[in-house]
């Protein structure tokens, strides 16, 4: 298990102000955090060293860019052996419709997110580099009908009560 690294109720103020707009600058930073820019700054820099915030980005409208079908496929592989789980994965990686991508316990072995413009060049991702591919057995695809909710935020009320991040819904 690793290590939670230490921080304070000002760094996670910190993190929540830079989750929410990353393009905050550290005197906006020090508004809503309660420190001083310098203060913000020095933690902002810790925070990105020790792997905390890992990247930032601009989050795009993917319906306005002409992707309008989001799905999920669950994949089944044709043997659980490395070379296998290798070459799927290696797939997976070079598809640049593929969002997200999970191994998993239980009944299928990955559970992968789609965006496409539609339903053919889904059906064409399927049909032409999925279902073919020799390390899958079987796909089971779901299309999504409407999204509840879209929210990458992390819950990081939680780290500021006692107890930590287990067991807050």
């Amino acid at each position: 298990m690793r290590k939670m690294i230490d921080i304070d109720g000002f760094d996670v103020r910190l993190l929540a102000a830079l989750e929410e707009d990353g393009r905050l600058t550290n005197q906006e930073l020090a508004e809503k955090v309660g420190l001083s820019a310098s203060q913000c700054s020095r933690r902002r820099v810790r925070l990105e060293s020790e792997g905390l915030i890992r990247r930032y980005r601009a989050e795009l409208s993917a319906e306005k860019l002409g992707y309008s079908l989001l799905a999920f496929v669950d994949v089944t592989l044709a043997t659980h052996s490395r070379d296998t789980a290798k070459r799927f994965r290696d797939l997976v990686k070079e598809m640049r419709a593929v969002q997200e991508a999970y191994s998993l316990t239980g009944d299928r072995d990955y559970l992968i997110k789609l965006i496409v413009p539609d339903l053919g060049t889904l059906a064409k991702i399927i049909n032409t580099v999925l279902l073919p591919h020799e390390s899958v057995q079987h796909l089971r695809t779901s299309v999504v009908l409407e999204t509840v909710k879209d929210d990458h935020r992390l819950p990081l009320d939680d780290l500021l009560s006692e107890g930590g991040p287990a067991g807050h819904l």
